[in-house]
């Protein structure tokens, strides 16, 4: 009882925590390409101003 008790908690908090890690690589991602934009954003900004 306790061994089955133990295994569906187990796969209860991994298949939550595959869930989340996805999220992760998600908005790790996505925080990535906004960064990006940002710095080429600046980068022209300052190349325009000092032409």
């Amino acid at each position: 009882m306790k061994a089955s008790l133990f295994l569906s908690l187990t796969l209860l908090i991994l298949s939550g925590c595959s869930a989340t890690w996805s999220g992760i690589k998600e908005d790790t991602h996505s925080l990535s390409d906004w960064t990006k934009k940002q710095v080429n954003e600046s980068a022209t900004y300052v190349q325009e101003k000092t032409k």
